[in-house]
């Protein structure tokens, strides 16, 4: 049986997840476990039809060293909270599927190949891609603004890094009724004095943490800890403390940049024409 068949099927099956992850992370800003969770579960099964097939056990231990190594080192990266966790899930599950580099005859791609393995380059290409991304999605902000919108020339004075800093700051935050708060959500520090609501939010042991507030007025703020927002429990346990007037009805958020655009044209970047940077490093090789 032709391997590239399968190679091919691999292919179509992740960009197609992709895509579908970055509709949903778009429009609903959340990354669906199941999406991610059945791609790295459908990269193992054909990884071992592939070994199976070929008599040859690299495919599947290719496959789980890769989803093991990505996770590992996007985990870190978003401990450092540079993304968030359906991101890191699904480049895990990306790197379960191909783990290594491509060559399929049949559509005849021979990417340029790095030395470390395939899911790294799509990170790389992607963090590269993001750019124009986050440029063009600060901009649509900042048209949004109040300020800009009484002051069109409000963008010169942008000129000025603490004055851009302050607009980035400014626009990538915004008060929400709780009612529609959502799992993911990236809470901003809520300030309060009820110990009651410091138990509670400690007993569930998420994303959210509590802390001791030195200035006067509270005690005690809480705030999400990581770019994973919080979770569904935590998402119902802040709307249950709202309902029993523990806290107000509406709740500062930060908003949450969507990374799987960037992801999804990163991995077709690798697919088709390869690592970025191997490829610029080539490059600047042949003119040296």
């Amino acid at each position: 049986m032709n391997l590239s068949i399968i190679f091919l099927f691999q292919i179509i099956i992740t960009v197609f997840v992709s895509i579908l992850a970055t509709i949903y992370d778009v429009k609903c800003n959340i990354v669906p476990l199941k999406l991610t969770r059945s791609l790295l579960f459908f990269g193992l099964i054909s990884n071992l039809i592939l070994s199976l097939i070929s008599n040859n056990i690299k495919f599947i231990l290719a496959s789980f060293i890769s989803m093991l190594i990505t996770y590992g080192v996007t985990y870190l990266l978003w401990e450092l909270k540079i993304w968030g966790g359906g991101d890191v899930k699904l480049f895990t599950a990306i790197a379960t599927v191909i783990p290594t580099g491509l060559n399929i005859d049949i559509l005849n791609i021979f990417p340029k190949l790095s030395i470390y393995p395939f899911s790294f380059s799509v990170i790389i290409n992607s963090i590269l891609v993001s750019f124009p991304f986050l440029t063009i999605f600060l901009i649509k902000l900042t048209l949004k603004n109040e300020t800009f919108q009484k002051n069109p020339f409000y963008m010169i004075t942008l000129l000025n890094i603490e004055n851009l800093i302050n607009l980035i700051h400014t626009n990538m935050n915004k008060t929400i009724p709780i009612k529609n708060l959502q799992e993911g959500n990236i809470i901003n520090n809520y300030y309060f004095n009820n110990k009651h609501i410091k138990k509670l939010i400690e007993e569930e042991n998420g994303n959210l943490e509590v802390y001791e507030n030195k200035n006067k007025g509270y005690n005690y703020y809480f705030k999400s800890i990581s770019a994973a927002g919080i979770t569904q429990k935590e998402m119902y346990l802040i709307k249950i403390m709202s309902d029993q007037k523990l806290i107000s009805d509406k709740i500062s958020i930060k908003i949450s940049y969507p990374f799987t655009p960037a992801i999804l044209i990163g991995l077709l970047i690798t697919i088709f024409y390869g690592d970025i940077i191997m490829i610029l490093t080539k490059n600047l090789a042949l003119v040296i």
